[in-house]
């Protein structure tokens, strides 16, 4: 039998995790800050809350996709919060990307009250949200991953229970460093091939299937070639991402040089109000040291 589900954040990752739980024929009452962003996931049959804390009272389980750790804190323990309507035995699964010491201490706090917590960050973009094939790296209790699983697997393809409390998040900060350097490989490749004067079409083609391949340069590559910036992730999200880096890897003492120049060159692009936009074009960044543009002429 399955549980009551609820799921709080429907940005454009959330959005698709709650319609395939939907789509898998499962009950979900859902709660977003911005009340009409609930407006799709309601027509396909969600039950919209006015607050975090009635999600809590309708719901076994809930899911949270927010930005940062300050709102993952006040979706839970503000004001008519998750916090206010759990009782023992719910489970707060957590799909945002949140500091791994800040995730330790929410889940302390829920653990007073006798609620578990699972912290199971995402990666895949919102491409993988609108399909279901999300990787979920997961930090928390083995019985609560396998409590959950048949819900993660309707959002995700891997999923991967990878250690404890905060592991979760450690994890997904790898990710992240990957991310951004693949990120800036790339943008640095194809202003290599625009300044060389390289069919960009044929060269992406010709490089996609050796030892060069990769989802980021399949998915982003013809992105940036077309000059085409929405975002699968933002590059304020990806800032905020790399900002946790930054601070874990000081915690631990790991050299980050490429994800701290990443972090500059994205730092650069915010500056020129373009933090809405896709995290892969970082490449506008490098475009301004040659002045030459991607796909022009």
């Amino acid at each position: 039998m399955s549980e009551r589900l609820g799921f709080i954040g429907l940005g454009i990752m959330g959005q698709g995790m709650a319609l395939n739980l939907l789509r898998a024929g499962y009950d979900l009452a859902v709660w977003n800050r911005t009340a009409s962003k609930c407006a799709d996931v309601v027509s396909a049959g969600a039950a919209a809350c006015d607050t975090p804390r009635e999600v809590a009272e309708k719901s076994d389980i809930i899911f949270i996709c927010v930005s940062n750790t300050a709102d993952v804190e006040a979706v839970i323990f503000g004001e008519n919060g998750l916090f206010d309507g759990l009782t023992a035995g719910n489970l707060v699964v957590d799909h945002s990307t949140i500091s791994p010491h800040g995730t330790r201490e929410i889940a302390n706090r829920l653990s007073e009250r006798s609620v578990r917590m699972l912290d199971a960050p995402i990666s895949g973009g919102s491409e993988g949200a609108a399909k279901g094939t999300l990787s979920i790296m997961i930090g928390g209790d083995a019985d609560q991953v396998e409590r959950a699983r048949p819900y993660l697997e309707v959002m995700g393809k891997t999923i991967t229970h990878v250690g404890g409390q905060g592991d979760g998040q450690s994890v997904k900060l790898v990710n992240q460093i990957l991310v951004a350097g693949t990120m800036l490989s790339m943008g640095e490749a194809l202003l290599f091939a625009q300044a060389s004067g390289l069919n960009l079409e044929k060269t992406l083609a010709a490089v996609s299937g050796g030892a060069a391949g990769s989802w980021t340069l399949s998915n982003r590559g013809p992105q940036v070639i077309e000059r085409d910036w929405r975002p699968g992730f933002t590059i304020d999200l990806q800032q905020k991402d790399l900002r946790l880096v930054q601070e874990a890897a000081d915690h631990v003492g790991a050299p980050i040089p490429a994800t701290s120049l990443a972090f500059q060159l994205y730092r650069t692009l915010q500056k020129l109000g373009l933090g809405h936009e896709g995290n892969h074009a970082i490449v506008r960044a490098l475009e301004h040291l040659i002045d030459v543009e991607i796909g022009s002429e």
